[in-house]
């Protein structure tokens, strides 16, 4: 599922008149959201009035413009808009590009660790097959070499 970051400003003088709003948003509003593909969404606000957003979606572009078509969210961004730095709430947001992301790296980091360990698995076992070749080649020899040393004792 794709993961989105973005971010919002709203007005020092707003904060709390935002906090409000969120605290109980209207039940349409919410439907809306979740109808156009919205899910895992969030919003954390600094000190400062910074908003960052965080939203699941498997196109971000496309369940914007599914809730922007609604009732419910023309509604909801009158009220809104007020409030922010830059009007229009939702066309102002500044999407982040993702960097890290913990579960895809352990996830990665699994997969590599299975895969070496398939790779040292064999490797041990065409190492292990090498050293046993070896070893037979070597008692071979330690025999040819003690039979040699024998026959020169015997011939010599």
């Amino acid at each position: 599922m794709p993961r989105y970051c973005f971010l919002l400003r709203v007005r020092p003088a707003a904060l709390e008149e935002y906090r409000r709003r969120h605290r109980a948003v209207r039940p349409d509003m919410l439907a809306a959201l979740r109808d156009a593909g919205w899910r895992n969404y969030s919003l954390h606000m600094a000190a400062d009035g910074l908003v960052v957003g965080y939203v699941e979606a498997d196109d971000l572009d496309a369940a914007r413009a599914a809730v922007s078509g609604t009732a419910a969210d023309a509604r909801w961004q009158a009220e809104m808009a007020p409030l922010f730095e830059e009007s229009g709430a939702a066309r102002g947001l500044q999407v982040l590009e993702e960097v890290f992301h913990l579960e895809d790296q352990l996830h990665s980091a699994a997969d590599r660790h299975s895969d070496t360990s398939r790779h040292s698995s064999t490797s041990r076992h065409s190492s292990a097959d090498r050293h046993s070749s070896a070893d037979r080649h070597s008692s071979a020899d330690r025999h040819s070499s003690a039979d040699r040393h024998s026959d020169e004792e015997t011939h010599g």
